[in-house]
């Protein structure tokens, strides 16, 4: 084997190694007491969380990289690739090799295949039923706290002008690729389920540093935001006032921007009172919509 067609040969080897290392870090189930880091880092590169599958990002970064390095290695390197694969197959341990590496492949796709399928029915199955709050679920009944921003329309918005529909109050932040969309979808869902009633949807950003007013109109398209539904922010200081008013905590990394925070949203009644707090789930929202003017 000449010194090109061993170089071809070990570039190969590294793409399957890290495409291997890549898939375990995606798929490989999560213990409740998992490291921090490692939550973090499967939700920075693939989107998902513990329990999860990836987003499609996280799909197309699990399956386009390792074919897009893969055929630039064939198409750089042919004659030497075909060649180093050549030699491996006219020796005895070179065959037995090959034919270890086509076993770990095959046993490495059925068990990721095996995980998809449990985690998909796993999400199936809870998407399939959602019991409703009980009837004693806690109803808050006190004065919406200060809501006093700009949305995309560079309108200031606040709870009194919104008042005479149900209003459905949520946080999140654009740069968020993980809980935040889902939130937002949830809460978007729940809206249009409730159209009847013409509810009105606020979605009050945590991150003023970068969902400024001037980018509003933008995260609102990236998050089909409708005619009755505002994304808000505003300076800096009195965004963060608000979201403490709201009573939502969070805590923003200064080193990359990310921002911790609970998946919440409020239901204001019609008369602009706090109604209840609750997790955003479209099914679960729309049961305690009914239970309000």
């Amino acid at each position: 084997m000449t010194g090109r067609e061993r170089a071809a040969l070990t570039a190969l080897l590294i793409i399957v190694a890290v495409t291997a290392a890549w898939w375990a870090l995606a798929l490989w189930p999560l213990q409740p007491d998992a490291p921090y880091w490692l939550v973090r880092t499967r939700e920075v590169c693939f989107g998902s969380l513990p329990d999860t599958l990836p987003t499609r990002a996280g799909w197309l970064l699990l399956i386009g990289e390792p074919l897009t390095m893969t055929v630039a290695l064939a198409v750089l390197w042919p004659d030497a690739l075909s060649g180093a694969l050549a030699s491996l197959a006219r020796t005895v341990a070179g065959r037995t090799a090959l034919t270890m590496a086509a076993l770990l492949l095959f046993v490495g796709a059925a068990a990721a295949s095996a995980r998809v399928a449990a985690a998909s029915g796993r999400e199936g199955a809870a998407a399939e039923y959602v019991p409703p709050p009980p009837a004693s679920y806690p109803r808050l009944d006190r004065a919406t706290p200060p809501l006093a921003l700009v949305d995309q329309h560079g309108d200031t918005v606040t709870v009194a002008a919104l008042r005479g529909h149900p209003l459905l109050v949520t946080f999140a932040y654009a740069h968020c690729m993980s809980v935040c969309p889902v939130v937002v979808r949830e809460v978007l869902e729940a809206q249009r389920r409730l159209a009847a009633r013409h509810v009105q949807v606020v979605v009050i950003t945590l991150d003023p540093w970068r969902d400024t007013p001037a980018r509003l109109a933008t995260v609102a398209d990236e998050w089909h935001l409708g005619a009755d539904a505002r994304v808000v922010s505003g300076d800096t200081a009195l965004v963060l006032r608000t979201l403490d008013a709201w009573n939502v905590p969070h805590a923003r990394d200064g080193a990359s921007g990310d921002i911790s925070h609970p998946a919440l949203v409020y239901l204001v009644d019609s008369g602009g009172r706090l109604a209840y707090a609750a997790m955003p789930q479209a099914d679960a929202i729309v049961a305690l919509a009914g239970r309000i003017e």
